[in-house]
């Protein structure tokens, strides 16, 4: 998951990929001020999870956009599953109407807070994940325990799993613009380490 940039005059080689990101979760808190009847919610409203005894909170599940909302009788909310900051926001909206038009008091506008944005990337080219265990800072590496390394970086404050097929992980992001600049500081940090193995024949160098 990766793009080419396209080949320069001649028969120069092919420069660097370009890492594209693409998100897979969204992890989004809601606080409404309010108290909610769970028993309620889920006796009047359809698609909802509940069981007390196992969960203390409903499950309210959404397919546009595909979602899963945590909901508890503080009026604090979770939301998971939604593939961009919109669709989280979106999702939380489209809640907390259906609950009014049922009849649950809600005031004023829910505050929604982005907790954690979990997306995936291919660097194009496999990963020396041994020698980036005794090169690269804010790391660790039990190939034993996890087949991937942990990379902590500090700008954007995010942790990235790398893997020796050159896959990544990215969590922690808040914003969604963190995706892509991690990515690409992984990758130009790890260029600078010798930790990924180039292909043969390839100029991975960045452009002047």
């Amino acid at each position: 998951m990766f793009a080419i940039q396209e080949r320069t005059k001649g028969d120069m080689p092919l420069t660097r990929p370009k890492p594209t990101t693409q998100i897979q979760n969204v992890v989004a808190s809601v606080v409404t001020n309010s108290t909610l009847d769970l028993d309620e919610i889920a006796a009047t409203m359809p698609n909802v999870e509940f069981d007390p005894e196992q969960f203390p909170g409903l499950v309210y599940r959404l397919k546009k956009p595909k979602t899963a909302t945590l909901i508890f009788n503080t009026g604090k909310m979770v939301c998971t599953g939604a593939k961009s900051e919109k669709d989280a926001k979106r999702a939380v909206h489209k809640i907390v109407k259906t609950l009014r038009e049922s009849g649950i008091k809600i005031p004023g506008r829910p505050a929604i807070t982005v907790q954690n944005i979990v997306a995936s990337a291919s660097l194009g080219a496999e990963l020396n994940l041994e020698l980036a265990a005794v090169t690269l800072e804010n790391s660790m590496y039990e190939p034993e325990q996890f087949p991937g390394l942990i990379y902590r970086m500090r700008d954007p404050k995010v942790v990235i799993l790398l893997f020796g097929s050159g896959k990544i992980v990215i969590t922690g992001a808040k914003f969604e613009h963190q995706v892509p600049e991690a990515a690409e500081k992984a990758l130009n940090r790890l260029l600078e380490l010798d930790i990924v193995r180039v292909p043969e024949g390839e100029d991975w160098s960045e452009e002047e």
